[in-house]
């Protein structure tokens, strides 16, 4: 197997070691691997594949990191084909929300949440997609 030097915050460290342990993994490399394994799979659904599909992304960081705010505007800009909306909320006394909703294809919203997720200081980012075709067709009102 081929060994991989990975930098990241003591906190992170010691998390990821007490999920180890806490779960019974035989250590931090395994957690590491699976963890890799999963976030590399999220978007390899083919039952999503050439299917227009709607995604909500919450993002949270706090509000003294300027940086995170200035970047999910300018994702906001980059990808305003792709974002349909998005509301930005402050949470408790530290924290802001971002919430994205996106229509698009699967490769676009993948790629849209790659960049989120890799801008530095922001503290989750969760999401959740489904194909908008599976409401079948709107009937009009009449």
């Amino acid at each position: 197997m081929t060994v991989v030097s990975v930098s990241m915050p003591e906190e992170l460290v010691e998390r990821i070691d007490a999920f180890a342990k806490e779960h019974g993994y035989t250590g931090r490399s395994e957690v590491v691997r699976e963890a890799s394994r999963n976030l590399l799979g999220e978007f390899e659904d083919k039952r999503l594949e050439d299917r227009d599909l709607m995604a909500v992304v919450t993002v949270i960081f706090d509000y003294e990191t300027t940086s995170v705010e200035e970047r999910m505007m300018g994702l906001r800009h980059d990808y305003e084909g792709l974002v349909v909306a998005n509301f930005h909320s402050h949470v408790g006394s530290h924290y802001c929300m971002e919430l994205f909703v996106l229509e698009g294809q699967l490769e676009t919203i993948s790629t849209f949440v790659g960049k989120i997720r890799a801008t530095q200081d922001t503290l989750s980012v969760d999401y959740s997609v489904m194909p908008v075709d599976e409401f079948g067709p709107f009937a009009s009102p009449e």
